[in-house]
């Protein structure tokens, strides 16, 4: 066989190990070492297995991916997303879908400090969820609405996806944060929206909380000062050039355990569990970049991603429309694959084709991330909606998944925003240092 003929080959057995639930990092290092040791050698391959696992195990940079998910695990056990719940309900409880609004706010906040979709899911439906249903909302809009507004936390940083995108493509970490603060508030503002437009249109969705007075809404913004202290600590550092990835997000970990060390919510046990539950997380998301990594050393070698460079060089269409078909690849890739896994098996392949066509590198990690959101919401694999089903067994599958679709549009919008107007998530990244 050709090498191309090597890769289509490379390809399809992937394809047919993942619909035999191989592990997506084992199933990509697999046929990378395979496919790379045919095409080379079969010495070769075995030494980029070897090698590239210990790499990546040793590499000082990904540590950040391990300090930033420990810093979501001590966010969550020091009940930092109960407290921005609260204090969001106590501001806009009482307004029309008041508590749906309030969820996404929650939302938001805890995505400053947290960067995992699923992880923010979780964290504010266990909160959010019982109070829902105690004031009357429909089933399918809470669900919905805990479930895409979870999408915030890989888009508002700190981001796992955004390492893992800046370590694929040598992209600066910090640029990749402070780019994705303006499309995450955004698409927040949207998801909003969305709410109150559904329940104007039909009120019994999401009726009114209680009356707060504006006393009570004042003294809120106090439990406000924790998540707003640690972004600002480890964004603002990254940003100014204070310290590097790996240190900002050891300092929020740091950060996250004293706060809930001082408040007595962390006990021995419960800093065991949270920290085997990050650790397990962490290394989970190293092994998909290796086997990422591996499997596109395998690409490289057959051109493939280079054929298709120049292929789609030569359409005859402008770059936008060239990005549009890209998003629509990873929009239908969404619906079957895990997010993460999604990124570091197309990265690679795509993101030459990205810069032969002029597009910068940055923005199209935010637009990456928009994807990803989209995935996590849409069946038949979205993440977030078995997150919120295991959290609400009683509530049918089919009624979360038609829950986030109003969402969806929400998404979209806040993507091509980003691409006809790419300064949305630009201009801030001029001054980052880091």
């Amino acid at each position: 066989m050709s090498p191309v003929e090597a890769g289509i080959a490379g390809i399809i057995l992937l394809l047919v190990l993942f619909f035999l639930r191989m592990p997506i990092a084992f199933a990509m290092a697999f046929v990378g070492m395979i496919g790379f040791g045919y095409i080379v050698t079969w010495s070769a391959g075995t030494s980029i297995l070897a090698r590239d696992f210990f790499g990546q195990f040793y590499s000082y940079s990904l540590s950040a991916i391990t300090m930033f998910v420990l810093m979501g695990s001590f966010a969550f056990v020091s009940g930092i997303g109960d407290r921005l719940y609260k204090a969001a309900y106590s501001l806009v409880g009482d307004m029309r879908g008041g508590l749906g609004i309030a969820t996404i706010m929650g939302c938001a906040g805890f995505a400053a400090i947290c960067g995992s979709t699923s992880a923010t899911a979780a964290t504010m439906g266990r909160i959010v969820l019982p109070e829902m249903r105690k004031y009357g909302y429909d089933d399918g809009l809470a669900t919905g609405t805990v479930a895409s507004a979870g999408t915030l936390g890989i888009l508002i940083p700190p981001s796992t996806v955004f390492i893992v995108y800046g370590f694929l493509t040598e992209q600066s970490i910090g640029k990749l944060f402070v780019a994705g603060v303006f499309p995450g508030l955004i698409l927040a503002i949207l998801f909003s929206l969305t709410v109150y437009l559904i329940c104007r249109i039909n009120p019994k969705m999401g009726p009114r909380g209680e009356k707060i007075a504006w006393r009570e809404k004042l003294k809120a913004l106090t439990q406000l000062s924790e998540a707003l202290l640690l972004f600002a600590l480890v964004i603002g550092g990254l940003f100014l050039g204070w310290f590097s990835p790996v240190e900002a997000g050891g300092i929020g970990a740091a950060g996250a355990l004293i706060i809930g060390l001082l408040r007595r919510s962390v006990t021995w046990p419960k800093f065991v569990e949270f920290t085997k539950d990050g650790l397990r997380t962490a290394t989970m998301i190293i092994c998909l970049i290796t086997g990422a990594m591996i499997f596109g050393r395998f690409m490289a070698v057959t051109t493939i991603p280079f054929i298709i460079a120049d292929w789609v060089e030569g359409l005859p269409l402008p770059p936008v429309a060239i990005m549009g078909v890209i998003v629509l690849i990873f929009l239908l890739g969404g619906c079957f694959m895990d997010a993460m896994a999604l990124i570091t098996l197309v990265v690679p392949v795509i993101y030459p084709v990205v810069i032969r066509i002029g597009f910068d590198p940055i923005l199209f990690g935010v637009i990456i991330v928009l994807m990803a959101n989209l995935g996590v919401i849409t069946p038949p694999v979205g993440v977030n909606v078995y997150v919120i089903k295991a959290i609400s067994p009683n509530t049918p599958l089919e009624k979360i998944f038609k829950g986030t679709m109003p969402f969806l549009a929400a998404i979209l919008i806040t993507t091509i925003l980003v691409i006809v107007f790419p300064q949305i998530a630009l201009f801030l990244t001029e001054y980052a240092k880091y």
